[in-house]
């Protein structure tokens, strides 16, 4: 498991490292521990191996930012599991646009950051996961982390993902094929949490921009899982 640390402020880089390696120690992780001192630092090395699995990184930095680096990130790729950790909470909507894991702030509590690793590592083998779909070219399989939102119309489930994938089944049939990041709304529709950027009492808005009807009776549900998901 290799796990970046990006934080221009090297005392609290170093902590946190100690922390990462006591979590990997303990629960027997064989982790690779690099720290940067720079958005742009990690960034070149980013560009030369895309192999990180977990991102912790400060927002305040020098030119680039933290935000500005998580959107750089998730341009390439989905899977890296971004954790912001900084002395700011200014910040915290800007984690559901780059789909964030978790945002601790500083000074950095153990338990709870040994919890995000936690996470993170159930994240990762998740993201390994796909579903499986029959469709007329034949058998796509679709990374669940990939998918933002299923929903039906008369017999017909569309999985919207990086492409929409149709397929003649009951939405009811791929609940127990998705994971918990996953959520039923109503009757038509199932969302990925991780997907959501805000509720409001009549709609959801997704971080790509889609705009999503709520069922009545379904912003007090909705709202309850997203709380429950870390």
């Amino acid at each position: 498991m290799r796990v970046a640390i990006c934080d221009d402020n090297a005392t609290d880089a170093a902590y946190v490292r100690t922390l990462v390696l006591r979590w990997a120690t303990g629960c027997g992780i064989e982790a690779q521990i690099d720290t940067f001192p720079s958005a742009e630092r990690f960034l070149t090395d980013f560009d030369h191996r895309q192999d990180v699995d977990v991102l912790l990184l400060d927002v305040e930095m020098g030119a680039m930012d933290g935000v500005a680096l998580a959107k750089a990130v998730r341009r390439v790729s989905r899977t890296v599991q971004i954790v912001f950790v900084t002395g700011y909470a200014d910040y915290i909507a800007e984690g559901y646009d780059v789909e964030a894991l978790n945002y601790l702030m500083k000074p950095v509590s153990p338990a709870k950051l040994d919890a995000v690793l936690d996470r993170a590592v159930e994240r990762l083998r998740t993201a390994a996961r796909c579903l499986d779909l029959q469709c007329a070219e034949g058998l796509v399989r679709v990374p669940l982390q990939e998918i933002r939102y299923l929903d039906v119309r008369r017999n017909y489930v569309t999985v919207h993902a990086a492409r929409d994938y149709t397929v003649k089944r009951a939405l009811g049939e791929f609940e127990s094929e998705l994971d918990r990041d996953f959520c039923r709304v109503g009757r038509s529709m199932i969302v990925n949490l991780r997907c959501i950027r805000c509720v409001t009492r009549s709609a959801m808005q997704l971080t790509d921009g889609t705009s999503l009807p709520l069922p009545r009776g379904a912003y007090e549900p909705l709202n309850r899982a997203i709380i429950a998901m870390d």
